[in-house]
């Protein structure tokens, strides 16, 4: 079963050692299966109890998986692939609305804003020792959230969504352990996860956001933590209403001990209400990043959240990177404070080029998804020969893989290149790509 190696060990914490030496060496390879508890027991002259908590604490860990009268073996690696490698290259005279990338006109000029960062740098440099978060970052983040509903809570600078979330999963859970992500959901989300040796579980969701059903079922399933995307969900630009808010709030309110991260990923390209989440569960985070409003190589974000939850974050932070730079912090504080997106302009050109979009596919009886933000999404019974035949007539798309892990097969169009002239003819492709095929509900 396990070829030349041999598992040794008298106690749980030598037998466990002596596995996870295997797997490091690469002698146990992912997909091992390891001794029955009995058997390995009677090898190594030990009580089942003892090999019992030994493979208890690797499954914790990470390092093996059981599948009930299958047995234990050793987990897979991640895989190094991400799915955003699972992208269409636009050749020369194709248009591309499969990048995700928001509206370059809509972005503001950021010299006037780094600028007066590093005027203000050279009057007071940055230097080790000063706190992490400057100050007036701090502030205006704060009272934005405070507009929004958001519960009270100190900030934490983050490099970008992402990095606020994995820095959450990290302070709180263990290998092995169940995340609730949403299912289509955003395909680096995906990707991070089982790269930490965590279990996604996939939520359905409809244009309201997550369905309560799926979330119920998610967490009595032992899901430790739920990802929820408040507005312009990526791919499908689902957005939480009030009616929402409340059944989720009171689906949470029965599991206290469930670690809830939100990722407000429209903010300031939407004109819908931000009904938060935060504060149904005892853990909690709450991210906001100002990569879609005010350019996606800003790599900063706001995180708040419980006070243990920013504690874990800001002192594990102290301990690697240290801060997001100041000089970032500053610029972003300048961008702020000058006005210098209009959110309600940009909103709504995202809504008219989004809508028109949906109406025209509709028109066309093809189903499409896109209730804020600057994607839609369509579901269809084919996406790989859909993506091909649309690149045929001209316009590149993101395959659903990217973005599904059980979910029914679709596509996602960002709107963000398109013009008004363009909207007819690109639902006439779609319409042709699609086929006859039946509705599909992604919830």
């Amino acid at each position: 079963m396990l070829g030349e190696y041999r598992i040794v060990g008298r106690r749980a914490a030598e037998i466990a050692a002596s596995v996870e030496c295997g797997v490091g060496s690469g002698e146990l390879a992912p997909g091992q299966v390891l001794p029955p508890m009995r058997e390995l027991a009677d090898l190594l002259g030990v009580n089942p109890n003892t090999v019992a908590a030994a493979y208890r604490t690797l499954r914790e860990r990470g390092v093996i998986e059981t599948a009930g009268r299958r047995g234990s073996r050793v987990r897979p690696r991640p895989a190094s692939t991400a799915r955003g490698s699972l992208r269409v290259e636009a050749p020369p005279g194709v248009r591309d609305l499969g990048e995700g990338n928001p509206d370059p006109a809509l972005l503001p000029a950021l010299g006037e804003a780094f600028a007066a960062a590093a005027g203000e740098y050279a009057r007071r440099p940055g230097m080790y020792g000063q706190a992490p978060v400057d100050p007036e970052f701090a502030a205006l983040a704060r009272a934005a959230l405070d507009a929004d509903g958001v519960p009270a809570g100190s900030l934490v600078a983050t490099s970008g969504s992402l990095d606020a979330i994995e820095r959450v999963l990290v302070a709180h859970l263990k290998p092995g352990d169940a995340v609730a992500i949403e299912d289509p959901g955003w395909g680096s989300l995906l990707d991070l996860v089982p790269a930490l040796g965590l279990r996604p579980v996939p939520v359905a969701l409809d244009d309201e956001g997550p369905l309560p059903d799926a979330v119920e079922h998610a967490l009595n399933a032992g899901a430790r933590a739920l990802v929820v995307t408040d507005r312009a969900q990526n791919p499908t630009g689902a957005a939480i209403s009030a009616g929402r808010a409340f059944e989720l709030r009171g689906v949470l309110a029965g599991h206290r001990g469930v670690l809830l991260i939100e990722d407000d990923h429209g903010h300031a390209i939407v004109d819908l209400p931000l009904y938060p989440l935060a504060g149904a569960t005892d853990r909690w985070a709450f991210v906001r990043s100002v990569a879609k409003a005010y350019g996606p190589d800003l790599r900063v974000a706001a995180l708040t959240g419980d006070l243990v939850t920013v504690d874990r974050v800001s002192g594990r932070q102290r301990l690697g990177p240290g801060w997001v730079s100041r000089l970032l912090q500053r610029a972003v504080v300048h961008l702020w404070s000058s006005g210098a997106v209009d959110s309600g302009a940009v909103a709504e050109a995202y809504a008219e080029r989004r809508d028109a979009l949906v109406k025209a596919l509709e028109e066309r009886g093809v189903e499409a998804h896109g209730r804020s933000g600057m994607n839609v999404w369509v579901p269809v019974s084919d996406e790989t020969g859909a993506v091909a035949r649309l690149l045929h007539a001209g316009w590149a798309v993101a395959p659903g893989a990217r973005f599904r892990m059980t979910a029914p097969q679709g596509i996602r169009l960002t709107v963000s290149p398109l013009t008004g002239a363009d909207i007819g003819p690109l639902a006439d492709a779609v319409a042709a790509a699609a086929g006859p095929a039946k509705p599909l509900n992604y919830g």
